[in-house]
């Protein structure tokens, strides 16, 4: 592939060390990766991450410019969220810290707390989430800070996963929270299709973390959430890659309910990998059609809003595809079981005169 070649030739060392694991299958005992690996801390993209952890193993939205007005347990759950994406895991030393400071605010019952006004620089956040006495979003967010680095299988996170489980709606959905023991508002850029009380952005939330589990990702629970995800039909070019230049720094991490606000197909792409969606899905094989018409002269996808990252989406958007499109990349057994309706986030009411 021309386009391999050409992400090689990337100065990041992180993006070629992840090009010839993911896309080329070299092993880590690799002398080229062994070699990458040693240089990934002098790259920025991790560097400046690594260097400005605070002693407690956090990390703060002020002390990281892609973040804003977020809370320090949410600062810190973005910064493992990148590192990672990134490659590294238990082993290195800021990760260890990091997942410490993380497990040391988890909740006896497994979640982590609401964001309260003192843990802000900027009191917004709190301000959208008063009166709510659960958001799945609460716990979702670290979860997938430390199940990206690999504790998935940890005790003390599996506790996380039970709670988040136990907050899905019967349709298999996750709300936007209760408030006064009623179901949160969902807005409708939120809305889900086939969902009354189902909420997008705690949906994709919940579901991103059950599919960085290396057992519960083809749980039925996952592909549930998957299934009605898919039912939003929309191709929207301009949030393609949204979700990966969010990782690597390039678009702000913001936002509590708002979290996904964004219709990403890329991170659909990458859910639908790693749940074992199969091409058999008509919605999914003509996702990729759209996403394969998208692509450059070079095999590259470009994102108009941050062009600087366009090597790192067209690595995603690859590795999606190698996956899904590969023999036997699908589950044999993926079944969909939502009926194919357009989509409308808010729906135009019939006039009463």
């Amino acid at each position: 592939m021309t386009q391999v070649a050409l992400l090689l030739a990337d100065p990041s060392a992180c993006l070629r060390v992840l090009v010839l694991r993911e896309l080329l299958n070299r092993s880590t005992d690799d002398p080229e990766v062994r070699e990458l690996e040693g240089l990934r801390e002098l790259d920025p993209v991790a560097g400046d991450v690594l260097r400005s952890q605070d002693h407690d193993g956090s990390w703060s939205g002020s002390s990281l410019a892609w973040v804003e007005r977020v809370s320090r347990l949410h600062a810190t759950s973005a910064a493992l969220q990148r590192l990672g994406y990134l490659g590294f895991g238990p082993q290195h030393r800021a990760v260890q810290e990091g997942a410490r400071y993380l497990l040391s605010a988890q909740q006896s019952d497994g979640s982590w707390p609401l964001p309260s006004r003192s843990d802000l620089d900027q009191g917004s956040l709190v301000e959208r989430a008063e009166g709510y006495s659960m958001v799945p979003l609460q716990t979702a967010i670290p979860l997938r800070g430390l199940a990206a680095c690999g504790y998935a299988m940890d005790p003390r996170v599996e506790r996380a996963y039970e709670w988040l489980l136990a907050q899905r709606l019967p349709d298999g959905a996750w709300p936007t929270g209760l408030a006064g023991g009623n179901y949160g508002y969902v807005a409708g850029y939120r809305r889900l299709a086939h969902s009354r009380w189902g909420c997008r952005s705690n949906t994709t939330a919940a579901l991103t973390c059950l599919a960085l589990h290396p057992e519960r990702r083809m749980s039925q629970e996952a592909r549930r959430a998957l299934d009605l995800l898919l039912g939003r039909e929309t191709r929207e070019r301009h949030t393609l890659g949204f979700e990966v230049a969010r990782l690597v720094g390039a678009e702000p991490v913001r936002g509590f309910f708002t979290y996904h606000a964004r219709f990403d197909l890329g991170l659909v792409l990458d859910l639908c990998w790693r749940v074992g969606a199969s091409q058999d899905d008509e919605r999914l094989s003509g996702l990729i059609a759209f996403v394969l018409g998208l692509q450059g002269p070079y095999g590259f996808w470009d994102y108009a809003a941050r062009p600087q990252v366009a090597r790192w989406i067209t690595f995603d958007l690859l590795r999606s595809l190698s996956r899904i499109c590969a023999p036997g990349g699908g589950s044999s057994d993926w079944l969909s079981s939502e009926p194919r309706t357009p989509f409308q986030p808010y729906p135009t009411r019939a006039k009463r005169f």
